[in-house]
């Protein structure tokens, strides 16, 4: 099993969850979060559009911004069967993809055991598909 964590746009949401829910993964966790990335701004594009005194109201704009200013995300985490991971990524890539800076990120990591809180069953064998009664 992995976890697929991943930060994205907050006007993305709903389409992630729909993404999601249509490729069969009803089951996530969704939070508010603040950040940025690691990548810096070019000066001279802050200066030439501070000098215009209008910063555009698109993804560029947003990122236009002072350099340590903390941006409004998205926070979305899962827990996927391993053959699964592929189409789960495939589907939040598709649903947050604009190619613009501050799409967002990804990151996969193993789950090496589960236990179910209610039943006190656990082990590594337990699947995110199996319902415990």
């Amino acid at each position: 099993m992995r976890e697929i964590m991943c930060f994205i746009r907050t006007n993305k949401v709903n389409d992630t969850k729909k993404a999601l829910s249509e490729n069969g993964f009803p089951a996530f966790t969704c939070r508010k979060c603040l950040g940025r990335g690691k990548k810096s701004i070019d000066p001279e594009l802050l200066k030439t559009v501070l000098a215009t005194g209008e910063l555009p109201l698109s993804p560029i704009g947003e990122n236009l911004t002072e350099a340590t200013r903390l941006i409004a995300k998205r926070f979305f985490t899962l827990i996927v069967d391993d053959q699964d991971v592929d189409k789960a990524v495939k589907a939040i890539i598709g649903a947050n993809q604009t190619g613009n800076p501050g799409d967002g990120r990804i990151f996969i990591l193993p789950i090496l055991e589960t236990y179910g809180i209610r039943t006190g069953i656990g082990g590594a064998q337990i699947s995110p598909k199996e319902s415990v009664p």
